[in-house]
């Protein structure tokens, strides 16, 4: 069955305000700059020539106006992005620290991305996609947790592949026993996952991959593909009986790692979307993985993440 669309994304769509120096009175500047995960993957995936659409609510607002400005400039389908006339575009502020890693202070108590109802979504669009994608930050609050398992049931059973990324963000949660319930369920939901080496840390107690990825995959059989990045030291992938690690690119230059793994989880779902994912080899991981390495550093030496999305012809050039 044809689909119209490659990837749709659900999630939250907000604006990082990251540091940019200081002012001539000492003052600490911020950079405005657009963001939220599943619209940083879809980003990705307009780079490489793939046709995507986002679901997700921002503020009625000069934020919400801004975000929605950015995204379309980039080629993402906008038209089931929906404002909130009474909550505020979600914010998040940013802090860097000199190896590139980052501290999170989020303004989003409530954000509008939380008041997305099951209501408002656009039903036709979630069932005509190829790969429907979304993290944690839709599961964190009771309504639009409610919009996002109503979304991901409905991509599956329309055939889509669910693609999941954890994207653990503690201070967003009630409780981190509270967050671990929701990841365990996108884990149980999803065919293809992106999770970060703290991630599954987190989810399994154990800091060695293959330990940790092999409790994932026996309680959770339905992941096919299981991806784990590690930041400047690479990346694994787990698929069958394959377990392949491809090294990162420390070629210097890191500004700051914002959307680094969502650049590199829309390189994974792009590589999906020219390859069948029941039969990919082991060669093939391993140029799935070098390929998203060096898309996920080259994001690393701009500021933000919508705007700051690589070439295909720039990620070949590093290769």
């Amino acid at each position: 069955m044809s689909k119209s669309y490659d990837v749709v994304a659900l999630g939250e769509l907000l604006v990082d305000f990251t540091e940019n120096g200081v002012s001539g009175q000492g003052n600490t500047l911020f950079e405005a700059n657009p963001g939220g995960a599943p619209c940083n993957v879809l980003a990705m995936l307009r780079k490489l020539e793939k046709k995507v659409a986002f679901i997700g609510k921002v503020g009625d607002d000069m934020f919400g106006r801004l975000l929605l400005e950015v995204a379309e400039s980039v080629g993402i389908d906008m038209r089931a992005l929906r404002f909130d006339k009474d909550v505020h575009t979600t914010l998040a502020f940013v802090k860097t620290f000199e190896n590139g890693d980052r501290d999170f202070s989020f303004y989003r108590n409530p954000g509008a991305d939380m008041m997305l109802a099951a209501s408002e979504l656009p039903m036709d669009l979630i069932e005509d996609t190829k790969i429907f994608h979304f993290g944690t930050l839709s599961l964190t609050h009771p309504g639009v947790r409610e919009a996002t398992v109503k979304a991901v049931e409905a991509a599956k059973a329309a055939g889509a592949i669910i693609s999941f990324d954890p994207n653990l963000r503690p201070p967003l949660w009630a409780s981190l026993e509270d967050a671990r319930e929701q990841i365990d369920w996108g884990l149980d939901k999803a065919d293809v996952v992106k999770i970060a080496d703290n991630e599954i840390e987190f989810m399994t107690g154990k800091t060695d991959f293959d330990t940790g990825a092999t409790i994932l995959r026996k309680t959770h059989p339905n992941i096919q593909l299981l991806n784990v990045t590690a930041g400047p030291d690479g990346s694994h992938a787990f698929l069958d009986g394959y377990h392949v690690y491809v090294p990162g690119f420390k070629l210097g230059g890191t500004i700051e790692t914002t959307g680094a793994g969502d650049t590199f989880c829309g390189s994974v779902l792009g590589y999906l979307l020219d390859h069948d994912l029941n039969s990919l080899t082991q060669l093939d991981l391993v140029e799935m993985l070098r390929f998203a390495n060096a898309a996920a550093y080259l994001v690393t030496t701009k500021k933000g993440a919508i705007r700051s999305m690589p070439d295909r012809a720039d990620v070949l050039k590093i290769l």
